[in-house]
Order: structure tokens, then sequence, then C-alpha cells
């Protein structure tokens, strides 16, 4: 019995220090850019900033400093080792398929329900702090989430849990913050919930945060720069019917959201066969993950 309350206990406290994680940090990077765009928009000091910032946390959550007893233990929370390069390909590879159908899918799903647009307005701003707030926001975001909740809460799950189980947990558990970012509505509660299975599965086969860094980072900045920006212009298809950009990303979503499944399929089998030979090249490690 006391091994089950104090794996509940493991449970609780990295679930709520992700959640705590991801908060702050992005509470720190809006209030950095906030700070930018009011004083010099034009140089974008804001991105170094946050990158020594976060380079610091991510280096203490990974046990490269702080207090000596918890390295060890910190170090496997987050769980951001190295990867053969060979599986961290193939890893990619399934999540960027995956997103490219669920890119389709969000299109669609704000098509069937009107949804309010979330996207801010840069055509004000200089193109290179447009660029550096991007792509900064997406290493953030990534960073952060995967360590957070994919290394120390999902890993503790994982080590009491069927695997399907833990991610299952994660996707729930990350929902609502979500939520409050996107609004408490279908569609995107249901997008959401199919990218942190797709992120929690990459992580699980993988045992590694890392592909899903590159994969998450990849998927906010197609989303910041190419989908939210046009959510405000989509109309709901009982005003205007299904045009030919509705079925085509209606099969956007479908042929590449099978393509993404049936190389998560592959990556399970090498990952089951352990098909992935030590010798080959290994991508990352926890000093490496902000550069992935």
């Amino acid at each position: 019995m006391g091994k089950f309350w104090g794996a509940v206990g493991t449970a609780a406290w990295t679930a709520a220090m992700a959640a705590v994680l991801t908060a702050v940090t992005g509470a720190i990077w809006t209030a950095l850019l906030l700070t930018n765009l009011k004083l010099s928009p034009a140089v974008p000091w804001s991105a170094a900033a946050m990158a020594a910032i976060g380079w610091a946390i991510w280096t203490y959550l990974a046990g490269a400093w702080g207090p000596r007893q918890s390295r060890s233990a910190r170090r496997t929370y987050l769980r951001a080792g190295p990867v053969s390069a060979r599986l961290f390909a193939v890893a990619v590879t399934a999540g960027v398929l995956c997103l490219t159908g669920l890119a389709g899918l969000w299109i669609v799903l704000f098509q069937l329900v009107k949804v309010p647009g979330n996207s801010a307005d840069f055509s004000h701003l200089p193109p290179l702090t447009v660029a550096a707030a991007l792509l900064t926001a997406a290493l953030v975001g990534a960073v952060f989430e995967e360590g957070g909740f994919r290394g120390y809460f999902q890993g503790t799950l994982e080590r009491h849990l069927p695997g399907p189980v833990a991610i299952a947990i994660c996707a729930l558990a990350m929902a609502p913050e979500h939520a409050l970012t996107q609004g408490f509505v279908w569609p995107t509660m249901v997008f959401y919930l199919l990218v942190d299975v797709m992120l929690g599965t990459s992580a699980y086969l993988t045992k590694s945060v890392l592909p899903g860094i590159a994969v998450h980072a990849i998927g906010l900045l197609v989303f910041f720069g190419i989908v939210w920006p046009g959510d405000k212009t989509r109309m709901p298809i009982w005003q205007h019917g299904a045009d030919a950009w509705f079925w085509l990303h209606a099969g956007q979503a479908v042929l590449f959201g099978v393509a993404g499944i049936l190389v998560f399929i592959r990556l399970a089998r090498m990952a089951k066969g352990g098909s992935v030979a030590a010798a080959l090249p290994r991508i990352g490690g926890p000093r490496a993950a902000l550069t992935q």
C-alpha cells in the first residue's frame, strides 16, 4: 500500500511541476517579449534573454547543476538522453506526417464549427523581430512542455502503468491548460488530445523527449506562421457550403494521418525489436536539446 501511495504522490508532484514549469516559462517569455516590443521593437533582444534563461532551467532539470543529491533523479525524470540517428529520424518523420494531417483536421474542424480566431497581428513589426519571436515561442513551448509533461510526468506514469494508459492520462491532464489558452470548445479539445497522444507515443517508444521537442517546435512554427493566421477568415460550411479547399484539407487530414500512423507502427516495431544498432550515430542529450 505504501508503494501505491508513493507512486500516486510522485505522479501528482510531477504533474504539478510540469504545469507550473510551462506556465512560468511561458509567462517569462511573454513578459520579455512585451518589454522588448515596448522599448526597442527593432532589436529582438528578448529572444537571446529567453534562450539564456531557458538554458539555465533546462540544464537544471537535466541534472547538470544544482543539488548533487538530486542530479541523477532529475536526469532520469527528464529522459532527454541521446537517441540513435535512425530512431530519431523515424520518430520525427512520423510526427511531421501526423502534424500535417492534424493541420488539415484543424482547418476542417474550424469550418464545421465557427470558433473565434486566435492569431496576433505582426504586420507592423520588423521581420527580424517577428522571426525571432516566433522561433523562440516555438522552442519555449516545445522544450518545456515535452520536458515537463512527457519527461517528468509521463515518464513517471510509465514506470507504474501500461504505456497507452500513461499516454492517455498525460494527454487528459494537459487538456485544461490547452483549454485556458485556446478555449473550451470541442474542436480545439479534440485536436489537442490527438496532438498530445501523438507526442506521448513518440516519447514512450523512443524513451526520450528529444524527437518530440523537434516535432513540437516544427508544429508550433507551422501553426504560428500559416494555420492560425487564417482562422479568422474560415467560414462554416453550413453558411457557404463545402468548397474545394475544404475537401482538400479533409483529404490532407486522412492521407497524412494514415501515413503518420503507419510510420509510428514501424517505430514501435523498431523499439520493440531493438533493431537500431547501438553503434549508429546518436542525436542529442540533455545539453543538446535546445539546439535540436
